[in-house]
């Protein structure tokens, strides 16, 4: 998936359960610049991060990297 798209998804997401990137990023155990980056297209969360990102905000792996 491209790096944008995912990172729209990731946003989307969280705003939609209702987290601040902080309540995400502590939540993932990774640091706020961490996820903000992430969120932006400007890095790419490898596959763990990807699945804890998943896991906090109560979806699938799947749900979050596919469009």
């Amino acid at each position: 998936m491209e790096n944008m798209q995912l990172a729209q998804r990731i946003r989307a997401f969280r705003k939609l359960k209702g987290y601040t990137q902080q309540e995400l990023a502590s939540g993932c155990g990774i640091s706020l610049t961490l996820l903000g980056a992430i969120e932006r297209g400007n890095r790419r969360a490898d596959e763990r991060t990807l699945a804890k990102i998943a896991e906090v905000l109560g979806i699938s792996l799947e749900e979050l990297t596919n469009p």
